[in-house]
């Protein structure tokens, strides 16, 4: 599998995962001039945004070691954009990670949820 397909395959696993837990997706790979958002979704009262990571080969660290300060800056901008552009959300809003490793044969060996995967600075609150 090439690494656009890994990324599909691990987008539509987070999405089951994220489903079976509770979650209502809302929207799926949100684009603006800033970038994209690979899942948007609701649990209770918050919006939640989704960071999907996958990898066949942990060569170079695993899924959630990838995200860099830069992409974490990148994902609350994304956040913030969405929320000001979107209406009738949810106010309360975080952003989390699904991290996924896959075997050589594309089945998945571990997928882990990590809630508040990244923290929005204070001046940033909405």
């Amino acid at each position: 599998m090439n690494r656009q397909e890994v990324g599909k395959l691990g987008e539509k696993t987070a999405q089951k995962f994220l489903k079976k837990r509770g979650y209502r997706i809302r929207e799926t790979n949100f684009r603006c001039p800033h970038g994209e958002i690979d899942i948007i979704a609701q649990r209770k009262d918050y919006l939640v945004f989704v960071e999907v990571r996958t990898k066949s080969n942990l060569d170079f660290g695993t899924p959630e070691e990838s995200i860099t300060q830069a992409k974490k800056q990148k994902l609350i901008t994304l956040a913030l954009t969405y929320t000001s552009t979107h209406q009738n959300l949810p106010s309360l809003w975080r952003i989390d990670v699904v991290a996924i490793e896959l075997d050589d044969k594309g089945k998945t060996r571990r997928i882990e949820h990590i809630e508040n995967a990244v923290e929005q600075d204070s001046r940033f609150s909405c």
